[in-house]
């Protein structure tokens, strides 16, 4: 091999432009897919997902360069000094709203053409489109929770309103949903909400402070507060529907008070909010707040892990291409067996956090097109807020090694890979840190005996490997399951 030029200038990692983009070259959602979904059903989707993967790579990642490169700005005041609580954002997250509907990232969820694995089909395109985002899968996260919070337990006129909008494909009609649970005495103990729900005629007004607030230019959002007269802690936390403005388009009865500066998610605008006397609807009964949010908590701590994984998948992709290009002690980083090794195990990690993920997944949609067994269903709930868990852990574990193995370039801001770093660590945050998700563990341990159905489906599937050569590894994970009990 000929030795570097004296001029040489190191060749950046690039993304796959070739035809079916991010999608065909993923180094196992297409075989996930093959393997999981029946041929007819795989068949009527695959076009799209080669298609989505091409535009994820040359349209949506330029745009999301754009958003992060210009932030939302709140402007409280207009030229004439009354209150507007406008918030700037740019054309490309605007964008990347419009090709959110188009896509149908949140309407395929709920359409259901493809049954009990739409949820699989819908979340393949999550998981392509969340690192070319600038993370506008988070409004998407709390659009799809509140969607089927709505399709639950909504009114009739909140399924024919508001249902309708937030899982629409035309981007003219299209909403998002904001998820106001944070107050100033924290997120994760909600029974201390401050916000107060006074009745009024056949609503309610709120009062109160949320404290953080994501994406705060949606049409809509839920909302918890307390029944005004509550005395107890839990007594009277219910949920409530609100839309942020009036006939007129101004904020109503809501006052920004700022935008958050954050360690990451730049171009997702996080806010500081009063609320002064908002019209609400109740979402189900006084005092079932916390039973409500159940639902939307399912989903979003899905999404959490999906875009976790779709930002392991990216790094890694990355890190690879760079190996390639990258050259060392006179060889390629490829041909390098401590950097292959070290790939190879990062990336044996990502994809068996991908597989867990993805059978929740198919499990997500056999229970919401009534397909799952009884101990499906619970194994979905008690394996929810582990897969958030995990996912968070590894996809911070992996971007950190990934940085190492690009060495100098990745601790270069202009590089693009500490964005990857910064970002990554909102996911052991968002929907549950880990002792509250352990916690939630404990709770579908003990209130539906969900560990009884996960053990009876871990021991179905070990005994269904016949490899000679993984007895061992069987036997392994059989006394781990045993020491569970």
């Amino acid at each position: 091999m000929p030795g570097i030029h004296p001029n040489f200038y190191q060749s950046a990692p690039e993304l796959p432009r070739e035809k079916g983009g991010t999608f065909l070259t993923d180094p196992i959602l297409p075989a996930y897919l093959r393997y999981r979904i029946p041929s007819g059903v795989l068949e009527s989707i695959w076009k799209d997902l080669e298609r989505f993967g091409e535009r994820c790579v040359n349209e949506c990642q330029g745009l999301a360069d754009q958003a992060e490169a210009n932030p939302p700005r709140h402007v409280p005041f207009d030229p004439w000094g009354r209150r507007i609580d406008h918030i700037e954002v740019s054309e490309a997250w605007n964008k990347l709203h419009r090709i959110s509907a188009e896509e149908g990232l949140i309407a395929i969820g709920y359409e259901r053409a493809h049954g009990e694995y739409s949820r699989l089909y819908q979340f393949s395109k999550i998981y392509l489109f969340h690192p070319s985002s600038a993370f506008y899968t988070c409004p998407l996260a709390m659009t799809d929770g509140a969607a089927r919070v709505i399709e639950l337990c909504g009114t009739p006129k909140m399924k024919e309103r508001a249902f309708r909008h937030l899982t629409s494909r035309d981007p003219k009609q299209f909403w998002t949903s904001g998820q106001w649970m944070t107050e100033r005495t924290g997120g994760s103990d909600v029974s201390s909400t401050s916000t107060i729900a006074r009745p009024s005629g056949p609503g309610y007004l709120l009062f109160g402070d949320k404290w953080f607030t994501s994406a705060t230019t949606s049409e809509m959002a839920l909302a918890l507060g307390k029944v005004e007269g509550a005395t107890d802690k839990r007594e009277g936390l219910s949920l409530f529907y609100l839309e942020l403005r009036d006939q007129d388009g101004r904020l109503n009865k809501i006052r920004i008070n700022r935008l958050k500066d954050k360690l990451g998610t730049k171009a997702l605008p996080t806010a500081e909010l009063t609320l002064e006397g908002v019209p609400a609807t109740m979402l189900g009964e006084v005092g079932e707040g916390v039973k409500r949010i159940a639902s939307m908590l399912n989903i979003t701590r899905v999404y959490n892990s999906v875009t976790a994984l779709g930002t392991m998948a990216r790094v890694l992709w990355l890190a690879k291409d760079y190996a390639k290009k990258r050259q060392a002690f006179g060889k390629y980083l490829v041909d390098q067996p401590l950097h292959v090794e070290t790939l190879a195990d990062l990336e044996t990690e990502f994809e068996a956090t991908f597989v867990f993920g993805f059978h929740l997944l198919h499990l997500l949609g056999k229970d919401e097109t009534g397909k799952a067994s009884a101990d499906e269903s619970k194994v979905l709930r008690l394996l929810t807020p582990v897969l958030k868990l995990w996912s968070a852990k590894q996809c911070i574990s992996i971007v950190s090694e990934v940085i190492e193995c690009i060495g100098g370039a990745g601790y270069i801001e202009d590089t693009g890979f500490p964005r990857f770093v910064r970002d990554s660590q909102v996911f052991p945050i968002w929907e549950g840190t880990t002792n509250v998700l352990s916690l939630d563990v404990l709770r579908a341990m003990e209130r539906e005996n969900a560990l009884v159905s996960y053990l009876q489906d871990l021991e179905s599937r070990l005994a269904s490997v016949k490899s000679p050569d993984l007895q061992a590894e069987v036997a392994r994970v059989r006394e781990a399951g045993k020491a569970l009990k």
